[in-house]
């Protein structure tokens, strides 16, 4: 089992064609941060990038990844449909 894995999973809309994403783990965050974001700065997507990093060494809970990332997407003004 994937220690970053997350008990409930985030989706959100990744394009402005209406197009959605479901992440269920530290991993899925890291990678939507870093290739699907609408923005690539700002406090919050920087510690949601370092605390997925560190969840993947296992250094942290799953949850702060998945905590971290709604805060990115919330600074980013990424529209969540299911959390």
């Amino acid at each position: 089992m994937d220690p970053g894995r997350w008990d409930t999973p985030v989706t959100f809309e990744e394009d402005d064609r209406g197009g959605f994403r479901t992440i269920t783990s530290a991993e899925e965050a890291a990678r939507a941060l870093l290739k699907r974001w609408p923005v690539d700065d700002g406090e919050e997507f920087w510690e949601a990038q370092r605390v997925c990093l560190a969840v993947m060494q296992g250094e942290r809970p799953a949850e702060d990844s998945r905590s971290a990332f709604l805060k990115a997407a919330a600074e980013a003004g990424v529209f969540i449909r299911d959390q």
